[in-house]
């Protein structure tokens, strides 16, 4: 079976219900887009990897992994979304240590999450793309279109039975923090170790970037 290279697109959160969240995946030679469900601390720990500019000042639990690895010379190679069943994605990571490849099994939040920290490519099979993937393209002027097209998917994800409830709020309130004050609100998040809102800050700053 083929393989297709994936990338992160982002993260996108439920209009309807507080709280759920989807990571957004994107075929790298096409248009076709990969939904898939994720959990609170996993948004969190994959926001963080992709914004440079929040540093936690503890490792989380991710980041501990990638550390340990680093310690006894083991690389994430890859990570290959393997299988669909029942709306649930199912992942590999290929490792390496010594010249010796293991394949481990994870889900797919957590895969994603290491090959991020390991600059390690993400694949999935034609076929599950094909089955999963949804089609979305707009033009760069249509930006807000798209991003509330990515929230009503999110919300047609969640309608299919795939519920994730995660504590806290949304990111209302900060559209009208200005960008000086927005990043004064995501160091003091950091530094709280309040990471999923420092999650919902980025995005807002992200969005007027």
């Amino acid at each position: 079976m083929s393989l297709v290279r994936l990338k992160i697109k982002g993260i996108s959160y439920s209009q309807t219900q507080n709280g759920a969240y989807a990571l957004i995946l994107n075929e790298v030679e096409g248009d076709r887009k990969l939904p898939i469900v994720i959990g609170a601390f996993e948004a969190q720990s994959i926001a963080i990897a992709l914004e440079k500019e929040i540093k936690p000042p503890r490792p989380l639990t991710h980041d501990l992994f990638k550390n340990f690895a680093d310690r006894f010379d083991i690389v994430v190679k890859q990570v290959i979304i393997h299988k669909l069943v029942d709306g649930v994605f199912y992942s590999s990571i290929i490792c390496e240590r010594d010249k010796i490849e293991e394949i481990i099994d994870a889900r797919t939040s957590d895969a994603i999450a290491l090959a991020l920290r390991f600059s390690a490519p993400i694949f999935t099979y034609k076929t599950i793309l094909d089955k999963a993937g949804i089609f979305l393209k707009f033009s760069s002027k249509d930006k807000d279109k798209e991003e509330n097209d990515e929230s009503i998917m999110v919300d047609e994800i969640l309608q299919e039975g795939e519920t994730v409830e995660i504590e806290g709020g949304t990111s209302e309130g900060y559209t009208e923090l200005t960008i000086e004050e927005l990043h004064k609100e995501l160091d003091k998040a950091v530094a709280n170790e309040d990471y999923e809102k420092a999650a919902k800050l980025r995005d807002e700053i992200s969005k007027r970037n």
